[in-house]
């Protein structure tokens, strides 16, 4: 059977990147939209250059030209939304749901994966912590457009991306490992899901013709991967060969410094938002519809600080 053509939205960004070069490799005819207004962002003109060398298609396009929106999705079956989480919020989340208009009208889409990759925004609606919560109904808005619109979809919820929390033993504001102190939420025993990001694409582009997937949530929970912060902390000291100090962070000191990135971290680390649920008939997971796929470990990701 021929490979789905697929269409990247945000081809250059920081998951983007890593869903083209997996779109590539797994032989899919990879479109990439290419926005004119670029400006002078070399770094952005080389990666699309090299993408255009790999085999990618760049496609000419802009959300300020809906038409030129819609002439770019008429041109393939698959659409992959990887905007950054910034575009979620507030008046930008106008551009998704500008998307789904476009995918309604070419009318030629088999399934959309919107920019999601995160905590799955329905299962913690209802729970999640201010002021972090106006992300999830956000995203809400952008899938009951996509439903009422009558689009095949799936959604992919990541978790934890290794690049985050792992990279920053789980702290916030923080991307690279400390060889001296750590700061631990609670009692730093709470269970939380890390994904590494060429994971996330490789999983994601699985399932765009797989009709497992379709009209369902693919949630990424990589069974070595599901550990609590100290465990995390734990590899990293077997990996420099040193004890790091800890300091202990309270519920209550967290919340009290409470912003909107925060909070997510609070969710994870003190609620346990990601896997205090069984999957059940609500979606699929992503390392039992493929195991074939030689996902990246904890243990493997935090190698590259040492």
């Amino acid at each position: 059977m021929a490979k789905s053509k697929v269409l990247i939205i945000g081809g250059t960004g920081y998951l983007g990147r890593r869903l083209v070069k997996a779109s590539l490799a797994q032989g899919h005819p990879t479109f990439v939209l290419n926005r004119p207004d670029i400006g002078v962002d070399i770094e952005k003109v080389e990666l699309l250059i090299s993408f255009k060398m790999q085999g990618a298609h760049l496609v000419p396009g802009s959300f300020n030209d809906y038409k030129s929106l819609v002439d770019a999705v008429k041109l393939v079956d698959v659409v992959v939304c990887a905007i950054s989480g910034v575009h979620i919020r507030s008046h930008n989340i106008l551009l998704q749901l500008k998307l789904v208009q476009a995918i309604k009208e070419a009318g030629n889409v088999k399934r959309f994966l919107p920019s999601e990759f995160g905590t799955d925004a329905a299962r913690v609606l209802e729970t999640a912590t201010a002021p972090g919560n106006v992300v999830f109904k956000d995203k809400m808005v952008v899938r009951k457009a996509i439903e009422e619109a009558g689009i095949p979809y799936t959604y992919v919820s990541a978790n934890c991306v290794a690049g985050y929390f792992v990279g920053g033993l789980c702290q916030f504001g923080k991307i690279l490992p400390s060889t001296d102190s750590v700061v631990i939420h609670g009692d730093g025993n709470t269970k939380a899901i890390y994904v590494a990001e060429d994971d996330i694409a490789t999983y994601t582009i699985k399932t765009i013709d797989d009709e497992r997937t379709l009209n369902r949530t693919l949630y990424i929970r990589p069974p070595k991967n599901v550990l609590s912060q100290r465990q995390v902390v734990q590899i990293w000291e077997k990996l420099i060969s040193k004890e790091l100090q800890k300091i202990t962070l309270s519920k209550e000191d967290f919340l009290a410094s409470m912003k909107v990135g925060a909070s997510h971290y609070y969710d994870v680390l003190h609620e346990g938002c990601l896997t205090n649920f069984e999957i059940g008939n609500e979606g699929e997971e992503a390392s039992q519809l493929y195991p074939e796929v030689d996902y990246i470990t904890v243990e493997e990701y935090l190698k590259r600080y040492v």
